[in-house]
Order: structure tokens, then sequence, then C-alpha cells
């Protein structure tokens, strides 16, 4: 099984607003970067789909360490809560999980993948990181200049 790395940020203004994500693929020497956006969005969502966008580039099953510094993305995954929803409906304490349709995307990535989720410290010393970071603030940018 390949050994990917994959590195992903994402980025809102307003939180609803404009927001970008970046993320970065690493297998061996080669690395791609990759970056959307969208105009009214949360942060919340652009982590997601910057880790949803990167293991849908994965043309199959692939061992992964995927680092974020979303603590939303790597603890829902990490502290199985993801899992509790998805037995429940997506519905927690009488309410739809936010982001429900992005968790049922990702769902079947994780199940092909043997995904480990990571996370790092945000604005601090991990370059690609700090990349992914620079792509998504560079989305966000773009979008809300046209707004």
């Amino acid at each position: 099984m390949k050994k990917v790395d994959i590195f992903t940020d994402g980025a809102c203004s307003g939180n609803p607003g404009p927001g970008g994500w970046g993320a970065i693929l690493r297998f061996g020497s080669v690395e791609k970067e990759i970056s959307g956006g969208d105009p009214s969005t949360t942060n919340n969502r652009m982590e997601l789909m910057a880790a949803i966008s990167a293991l849908e580039m994965l043309k199959e099953p692939c061992e992964v360490d995927l680092y974020s510094d979303s603590k939303y993305l790597v603890d829902s995954i990490v502290k199985k809560w993801l899992f509790s929803w998805e037995k429940a409906g997506f519905v927690r304490k009488g309410k739809s999980v936010p982001n429900t349709d992005l968790w049922k995307r990702l769902i079947p990535l994780i199940e092909r993948h043997d995904v480990h989720f990571i996370w790092v410290k945000g604005h601090a010393d991990n370059p690609y990181n700090n990349r992914c970071d620079e792509m998504a603030v560079a989305e966000w940018r773009k979008l809300r200049s046209q707004g």
C-alpha cells in the first residue's frame, strides 16, 4: 500500500463568509498542491473540504497521514464522534449535526484508505501547514475581492 502524507488547512472571513482551503499531497519526493474556495461558507467547512478534496485525489487505497490544525476535524475522527453521529443518523441533542453533507463525503474516503489524522499547531513551525494556510487565505481573498 502506498504511503501518502497530506497537509490541509482552511480559512474563512466572516464565518460565514468567503472561505478557502489548501492541501498538499506528498508521495515520496512528489508533491501536489490543490486549493479551492466558496463565496459563502464557514471555517469548519473549509477544513473539511481540504481533507475531502485531497483524499479524493488518491486513485487507489493508500496509507495516509493527514495533518491538520483543525481540532474540529481531527477530534471528530480520533475521538470517534463522527461514527456516533453516523449511528444516530447525524442527529445530536435533537438537532442535525453541522456539515452532515461533508461528513457523509468523508466517511467512505476514510473507509477506503488507512487514514491517520494528526493534529498540528496552526501558524507554527510546520512549513507544509503554513503553505496550506497561504493557499487557503489566497482563495478567500480572491473570493472576497469578487464579492
